[in-house]
């Protein structure tokens, strides 16, 4: 197998993670006309690596703004189109702030961004839970190749790839570092 090429370092991905805070932090205040908008952003991580992005994002725009962000995750196992391809998953928990997404800007969350379908099943379980006023994508790495017209508003690094090669996001929450690497399948 040949070796992996380091995309992203751990300081890269610090980096890469308060560039995006920043990025929110504008659009959020952009996108109202009363106070700052960060009340009424609520992030939502797709698991196993949206999840802890998610939380990383919140924790660093509460201390770039002294403002707490809501964050949740939501489970995309049933909203999948490969579930009789990939055999039987165990199912992740659903975890949304107590007030809820109704009528606030959601943001999904996830680590890389390939064919678009985990954000197409995310979109659909987060249509069982609620109604937000608006839904963004916030994604660490791009990677091309969609197969549904899918495209982040937030984007940490845009790595052209070719099909057969993978995308691994190694984050310390799941796997002990950081760090985004590629290989040739």
């Amino acid at each position: 197998m040949p070796e992996p090429q380091r995309l992203l370092t751990a300081d890269d991905v610090t980096r890469v993670v308060d560039r995006m805070a920043h990025q929110l932090i504008e659009r959020a205040a952009s996108s109202t006309t009363e106070g700052d908008g960060l009340s009424d952003l609520v992030l939502v991580g797709i698991p196993t690596r949206g999840a802890p992005l998610a939380r990383r994002l919140a924790a660093r725009i509460e201390a770039f703004t002294g403002t707490p962000v809501d964050v949740g995750t939501v489970d995309i196992t049933l909203y999948r189109d490969d579930l009789r391809t990939r055999g039987v998953r165990a199912l992740e928990e659903t975890r949304l702030p107590d007030s809820g997404v109704d009528g606030r800007l959601v943001v999904l969350v996830d680590d890389v961004l390939f064919s678009g379908r985990s954000v197409r099943a995310a979109l659909d379980g987060l249509r069982d839970v609620g109604r937000p006023r608006a839904v963004q994508l916030a994604v660490l790495v791009d990677r091309g190749h969609r197969e549904l017209p899918i495209k982040a508003d937030f984007v940490g690094k845009n790595v052209p790839t070719a099909r057969t090669q993978q995308v691994k996001v190694r984050l310390a929450e799941v796997d002990g570092e950081d760090g985004v690497t590629i290989t040739d399948a």
